[in-house]
């Protein structure tokens, strides 16, 4: 991944359409594709247990090609591989992917199995990032398939902000990271009535991974002041929106400010060097099958401390945003983790200690844990990190 500094580069998003009814934004998206097969992608839970995804087949019409709600959280290969197959029975030219992180990357693995013609997950060993025992990381070039995907957020993972997915490969224990630019969704659609039917704990646990983003630009080595403004109105509006919708989970105008705050917050993804805290949370889910965002409660306040002598303005500016300028930075995203009741350590979210030096090891190959702002040589230097965490 070749991030250049002084630079910030725009992705392939062409439209944000936000505030607008589900079938309103959807009809007003597929105007600017030639489409005529839509192959859906969604969560069990919400093909089944809301109208959701019936919905958005009515507004298809007789452009619905099929649906596959077979998501799993972290995107097992074997998953991304039964998606393609199934999209491939449809032969469809456009993707609609609507649901959380998980969803959203299972329609970039199809389009990379697609562009590829990957049949089997070993096939996949030949795309993923892989970074050197000296930090250096190696992108594959990945073809175009020409079928893109539309994503219709109902969390606060990002995932529809970057052009990257992740895959769990469960032989190896490791979640792999997939790169190439048409994985941009060029039409995002930020729905608001969708949003009630996110359980409480998933909103509020994935709204913690918009918080790892924009602390991850805020901290970078590569910060500048545009991401800076941005992230740090995005921090400060999940700090007030995630607090209003723990007090209040079925008000739609707090879940959608959240929403809102995420887009801000997301400015700096794939632009700005993330660190430890965003690339160890792979390895924990990996391992452990920890969501995303519990990872981030975790790992943010033990990555701050380990990262404190690197980042002092930073932190300063973390502290005043949550709100408490004369505490640590750690003390004050641990404040807004209690105050959530999310977990504070790993114990808590399944991680044991002989997971540790796993972990560790393999987090020496991770490009995000490679780049953080204060250098990571060792396992000695990510293990510091694990133990604070744990």
């Amino acid at each position: 991944m070749n991030i250049v500094p002084n630079t910030y580069e725009y992705f392939s998003h062409k439209r944000v359409i936000f505030g607008k009814p589900l079938a309103e934004s959807v009809s007003e998206e597929l105007d600017h594709h030639d489409a005529r097969k839509v192959f859906v992608i969604s969560t069990r839970s919400l093909s089944q247990k809301t109208d959701v995804v019936s919905e958005l087949q009515r507004v298809l019409g007789n452009k619905f090609g099929g649906l596959f709600d077979q998501v799993v959280s972290h995107v097992p290969r074997a998953v991304g591989i039964a998606a393609t197959e199934h999209a491939r029975s449809i032969k469809p030219d456009l993707i609609i992917s609507i649901g959380g992180g998980s969803a959203i990357d299972t329609g970039k693995l199809v389009q990379i199995c697609l562009a590829e013609n990957i049949k089997t997950t070993e096939e996949l060993d030949r795309f993923r990032v892989v970074t050197d025992s000296n930090g250096a990381s190696h992108v594959p070039i990945i073809k175009t398939s020409g079928i893109r995907q539309l994503v219709i957020p109902t969390t606060l993972s990002g995932a529809e902000w970057s052009h990257t997915t992740g895959s769990t490969d469960d032989e190896r224990g490791i979640k792999d990271i997939y790169i190439q630019s048409d994985l941009a969704a060029p039409g995002i659609l930020l729905v608001p009535e969708i949003l009630k039917h996110t359980p409480l704990d998933i909103w509020l646990t994935s709204g913690f991974r918009g918080v790892d983003h924009a602390i991850g630009s805020l901290v970078s080595k590569n910060a500048h002041p545009f991401t800076n403004s941005t992230t740090a109105e995005g921090l400060r509006m999940l700090n007030r929106s995630l607090r209003a919708t723990k007090n209040d989970p079925d008000n739609v105008e707090h879940r959608f400010e959240s929403l809102i705050a995420l887009w801000l917050a997301s400015t700096g993804m794939m632009r700005m060097q993330y660190g430890a805290s965003h690339g160890l949370s792979w390895h924990l889910s990996a391992v452990a099958d920890v969501a995303h965002g519990h990872c981030s409660c975790v790992l943010i306040p033990a990555t701050l401390r380990f990262n404190k002598a690197y980042t002092i303005d930073a932190q300063r500016q973390i502290s005043e945003i949550l709100g408490q300028p004369d505490v640590e930075a750690a003390d004050a995203v641990l404040d807004l983790i209690r105050a959530l009741d999310l977990p504070e350590k790993m114990q808590e979210v399944g991680i044991r200690r002989e997971h540790l030096g796993k972990i560790a090891n393999d987090a020496m190959g991770n490009l995000l844990v490679r780049n953080n702002c204060r250098p990571i040589t060792s396992v000695d230097d990510v293990m510091e990190i694990l133990e604070m965490a744990f």
